[in-house]
């Protein structure tokens, strides 16, 4: 393994699989099962689930809703993805726990660096939840905080392309795909990865972003293998 623990990166639209909305038990099933791949060869796996298939913070202000209440409505979204991959991943035998950045012990442990760190030595897949438990800050920023505190060797950002292309290659079939980019060229050039605080975070602590396509089966092990799966940005 090139990798021996990361943090993996799901947007909340991810899990809605063709739905539109929600949660598609199918999606949920397949990320389990990728996950339980990589965790029975030993690497030490963390998530971070965005919550947009159940609920937008950014949106909910646009139309008038206080954005510091609409970011923890959003925050508790991802709570319910997190619980929803708990249960798929425990239902494959492996053993996850749930960390939620806002206090709630009846549903989750409230994260504690040293905890997850030795939920991760004790071969626990660990969901942080709940983002950073601050508004104005994306999931995205929460995942390169959550990965730079437990010492992670790489942010994993599941997407359903390939790679970083130079344009949307879904609008765009002549796009260019990167197989390495600088963080400066991210910024710079606005490539859409994550968002600038989570890139400038990333980027200071020299923690390198994969971003791949994890629609895909195997390629999540492909990419803890350190083969050529889609774009690494550091």
């Amino acid at each position: 393994m090139k990798y021996r623990r990361i943090l993996l990166k799901l947007s909340g639209e991810a899990l809605m699989g063709n739905q539109g909305n929600g949660i598609d038990p199918e999606v949920v099933n397949l990320i389990a099962n990728q996950v339980k791949e990589i965790r029975e060869l030993g690497v030490e796996v963390s998530l971070v689930i965005g919550g947009g298939n159940i609920f937008r913070g950014v949106a909910g202000a646009t139309k008038g809703m206080d954005r510091v209440t609409g970011d923890h409505m959003g925050m508790l979204a991802t709570m319910i993805n997190a619980l929803a991959l708990q249960d798929a991943l425990e239902q494959k035998g492996l053993h996850a726990r749930v960390l939620s950045g806002i206090e709630m012990p009846k549903v989750a442990e409230s994260y504690i660096r040293r905890r997850a760190m030795r939920h991760l030595e004790k071969g626990r897949v660990v969901i942080f939840g709940a983002g950073t438990g601050n508004p104005y800050f994306s999931t995205d920023t929460a995942a390169a905080l959550r990965a730079n505190e437990i010492n992670a060797e790489v942010v994993m950002k599941a997407t359903n392309v390939d790679g970083i292309y130079d344009s949307d290659p879904r609008k765009n079939p002549e796009a260019v795909r990167y197989e390495t980019v600088s963080f400066q060229e991210v910024l710079e050039k606005d490539l859409k990865v994550m968002d600038a605080a989570a890139i400038a975070l990333c980027r200071e602590n020299k923690l390198p972003i994969l971003v791949f396509n994890m629609v895909e089966p195997g390629n999540l092990l492909a990419a803890v293998q350190g083969k050529a799966v889609g774009t690494l940005v550091n």
